[in-house]
């Protein structure tokens, strides 16, 4: 009888990711079928999640209210709750739009977008040959975002793999788009990193990603210690690459008729952000995520437990429960 090549552990792994890749399969026809209605409907249902969620006090909705009160404990109880409507109005109707960006065509997504501001910015630092990084806050719609960058040049896109394989399964299928390379955070990723930095290649992170107790520092983030990443502002002092934020904003309902718009913006960063004084480094990159949070606090993922790790001197246990 021949002997197989493969060991069991090998024809296991191989099943473990056939059946994964299976399950994102199944997730990414659901994706697909809810993407595919119009817009107005999305909103709706993204309205009517919002509701269901404040009544039921789902994790979202208690972790919103719980990061306002941390971060505006002067700000009136009734404007906190009024606030918090809207973040959740905003989450999820940012969820099924996205549903929509990753079933649907680049060319179709891209429509939706009125205008690029600071395009210059991201022109000239392509054109410097040094590499860019992309810092891409939880705000607006950074799925959206990843899709006008790719059209625009290819891009590594740092992430965070979900703990479930087929959770894995469907973002490599829906972000597995031309021109955009995922690299998952941990292991050899700075690596890649670097090497696609130094070819004068583009790269994509969340700058508001709590990293790991080690993997980052605390900073001030709308007054509160936050533990903030040291890995962006490293990439930009060992690498030279310049160093941008960039948003895909939703147009504010009064500004428009009909479905959601949205608008790309571009900006500079501070010079301390790739600095050698690494503390400098980043609160200037909290810094200036929290400018970008400011123009429309709803639109921010208040939804994230962003201060869920305490400075160990302090005593203090997580504020969220």
């Amino acid at each position: 009888m021949k002997k197989s090549r493969f060991t069991d552990s090998q024809i296991i792994a191989a099943l473990k990711q056939a059946q994964a890749d299976i399950a994102g399969f199944v997730l990414y026809a659901l994706a697909m079928l809810i993407g595919r209605l119009p817009l107005g409907v999305l909103a709706r249902l993204g309205d009517g999640l919002a509701w269901l969620a404040r009544k039921l006090d789902v994790r979202e909705a208690r972790v919103a209210r719980r990061n306002l009160e941390l971060i505006a404990p002067q700000m009136d109880s009734t404007e906190r709750k009024r606030l918090r409507r809207q973040v959740l109005r905003t989450t999820f109707r940012g969820l099924f739009e996205t549903l929509r960006f990753w079933t649907r065509s680049e060319s179709a997504n891209l429509r939706l977008i009125r205008a690029v501001h600071g395009q210059e910015l991201f022109d000239a630092a392509l054109a410097a040959g040094r590499g860019l990084i992309v810092a891409a806050p939880h705000y607006g719609n950074w799925e959206l975002l990843n899709q006008w960058l790719a059209s625009r040049t290819p891009i590594t896109v740092l992430y965070r793999p979900p703990e479930h394989p087929s959770g894995e399964a469907f973002l490599r299928r829906v972000r597995g788009r031309a021109n955009v390379q995922q690299v998952a955070a941990g292991g050899s990723a700075v690596r890649g990193l670097l090497k696609t930095l130094a070819v004068g290649g583009v790269v994509g992170i969340l700058p508001d990603q709590q990293p790991k107790l080690g993997d980052g520092v605390f900073a001030p983030f709308f007054g509160v210690q936050a533990l903030t990443m040291t890995l962006l502002p490293r990439l930009a002092r060992r690498t030279g690459a310049a160093v941008l934020f960039a948003v895909a904003e939703r147009i504010p309902t009064a500004e428009r008729i009909g479905p959601a718009r949205f608008d790309v913006h571009l900006f500079p960063v501070a010079p301390e952000l790739s600095g050698e004084d690494s503390q400098a480094a980043v609160v200037a990159l909290n810094a200036g995520v929290e400018t970008i949070a400011r123009r429309d606090m709803a639109q921010y993922q208040w939804t994230y437990k962003r201060y869920n790790l305490r400075p160990p001197e302090s005593g203090e246990g997580t504020p969220y429960v």
